[in-house]
């Protein structure tokens, strides 16, 4: 760690670019603001770069700044988790497992992908939802163990992160009960004359599905589209329209949802992975998660 600087200093900085002045940033701090103006110069003078600029009655970064504010974050973030870390490892004695679940991979199969590490006892689970860049950020953070997306990270010198492949689902279309018989009658060329949900086009699946219609001359009447693939499958089994889903899930979907397979979305697959930090993974859960090699 380099002791060129204080990261007291640093931290002054982050409180008044994220108050976006010094008059606020000392209140917060419960300082004067001489001396929180004070600490901020002497952290420009030490980096030889100035970091705010005057912006109306307030302040705003230079570039420099920006690029201090950037590593300040992820610093500082860090720090003000560790109360909550530190709670989490002295209570909880069971391993603990923090996954990351890409917004678009259907719910039902992070159920089915998790699994095989369900039946450990001492397990201590944690699951956050987001988009899929916002996770591979708090990956590469450490803030995750794992990463479960339809698609694999690109690739990007400044972000150190593998995936590694689970397994693929064919798609195939479902229905409500209201348009089953409809959406069965001539399918695919049904779909033209129904009403139609889609994942938008953050899901790896949305491109496939648009080339599959164009290919078979279909025009579709989408009237939604969905970044939350549960929210999807929800409004289509509330009767809004046909959707596509894995064909991996297609027990539970009838079972939960009480909507029809209608038939293949013949050449399209969804496909998962796991993404870590490590190419040969380390993490004993995450082992599990794998399948075998």
């Amino acid at each position: 760690m380099s002791l060129n600087f204080s990261y007291r200093h640093l931290y002054y900085f982050w409180v008044v670019a994220k108050e976006g002045g010094i008059s606020r940033a000392a209140e917060r701090l419960g300082m004067a603001v001489q001396t929180v103006s004070t600490q901020v110069r002497e952290l420009e003078r030490t980096l030889g770069h100035a970091l705010l600029k005057p912006a109306g009655r307030g302040l705003a970064l230079t570039e420099a700044g920006l690029a201090a504010m950037r590593q300040a974050d992820q610093i500082f973030q860090l720090g003000e988790a560790l109360p909550a870390r530190l709670r989490e490892a002295v209570g909880s004695p069971g391993i603990r497992l923090a996954v990351g679940i890409s917004d678009g991979v259907p719910k039902l199969v992070v159920r089915r992908l998790l699994q095989p590490v369900l039946g450990e006892t001492a397990l201590r689970l944690l699951c956050h939802e987001d988009d899929f860049d916002g996770l591979l950020a708090d990956l590469a953070l450490h803030r995750l163990d794992v990463v479960l997306s339809d698609r694999a990270a690109p690739p990007n010198p400044n972000l150190k992160v593998y995936s590694h492949a689970l397994g693929a689902s064919a798609l195939a279309w479902y229905a409500p009960a209201d348009w089953f018989a409809k959406a069965r009658k001539d399918f695919p060329q049904s779909l033209a004359a129904l009403p139609i949900l889609l994942p938008t086009t953050h899901s790896a699946t949305r491109a496939q599905i648009d080339h599959w219609f164009d290919r078979l001359g279909i025009v579709p009447q989408v009237v939604g589209e969905f970044e939350d693939s549960a929210l999807l499958v929800t409004f289509g089994a509330a009767g809004m329209g046909v959707f596509p889903a894995p064909e991996l899930i297609e027990d539970k979907l009838a079972r939960r949802y009480q909507v029809r397979r209608i038939g293949a979305c013949q050449g399209v697959e969804e496909h998962f992975f796991a993404i870590g930090t490590e190419k040969r993974i380390q993490h004993p859960l995450v082992q599990r998660l794998l399948p075998a090699r």
